[in-house]
């Protein structure tokens, strides 16, 4: 009787320090950190669009993208159609330093048709996103695909453009969703949360799904005592990624650099 009544009491001071620990965050807050910071990830590149191309020795190129060659989905090589000379040439990715390419049409359609029978998403794809005609920015990346192959030279896209001085973030073209629930038919409702990225933190870049979070996290964001203090791991979750590196990153940053 002694031994239960004080598994009892254990688990209920458990019970009581874990919750303490737990930060409770403002409605406004809990808003924020439920949007979605990050551009929208595109896998087809447009075809009849001029874009650019900036290969490792300055030389800068512009044409259509007319194809590309990718392994998981990221971009080894690129076919390119100059657009004043319409002479066509085949670049490796680890001939590139970056590129602006544009997302095909058909494949923002296809978003958009999601985004309108998936009601919520986790909040993310704003429309504003998905019909954006702005240039879609690739980086030369060396990295192991889903961290498992040698590392390889690849281009990716960068999702966090506006604020990736610090963690740099990249869209995994492989990458799975959250499902939503409907019934009888009627649009979904919520889903569409993202479940794995690319990220680059100093000179490490590293594949990071959902299941590794928790692993990974003190080496995100642990150089910054205050983010740790206001988002310890047990209070925080997966889909407020975004919002959690942009708050990083205006957290630690000089004020003059943000």
């Amino acid at each position: 009787m002694k031994l239960k009544f004080l598994s009892i009491v254990l688990m209920m001071t458990f019970g009581f320090t874990y919750a303490q620990d737990k930060v409770k965050y403002s409605d406004e807050e809990r808003d924020m950190l439920k949007t979605y910071f990050f551009s929208e990830g595109f896998n087809q590149p447009a075809t009849s669009k001029v874009s650019t191309v900036i290969l490792k020795d300055g030389s800068e190129h512009k044409g259509y993208c007319k194809g590309v060659v990718t392994k998981k989905g990221q971009i080894a090589q690129i076919v390119f159609k100059d657009s004043i000379t319409d002479k066509k040439d085949t670049y490796d990715a680890t001939q590139i330093k970056e590129a602006y390419l544009f997302a095909s049409g058909w494949e923002k359609f296809g978003k958009v048709s999601q985004k309108f029978s998936n009601y919520g998403m986790g909040r993310r794809n704003s429309v504003n996103k998905l019909t954006s005609n702005d240039q879609i920015y690739f980086v030369n990346q060396k990295v192991s695909l889903k961290n498992k192959k040698d590392e390889q030279e690849f281009l990716m896209q960068l999702i966090n453009p506006e604020f990736s001085q610090i963690i740099s973030v990249y869209h995994d073209p492989f990458a799975k969703e959250s499902k939503g629930f409907s019934i009888g038919g009627a649009p979904a409702i919520g889903g569409g949360v993202v479940k794995s990225y690319y990220v680059q933190k100093g000179d490490k870049v590293l594949w990071l799904p959902k299941s590794d979070f928790e692993e990974n996290y003190e080496f995100l964001f642990g150089d910054n005592a205050e983010f740790m203090k206001k988002y310890p791991y047990k209070s925080i979750n997966w889909d407020w990624f975004s919002a959690l590196v942009l708050d990083y990153t205006n957290m630690s940053l000089p004020k003059d650099q943000e």
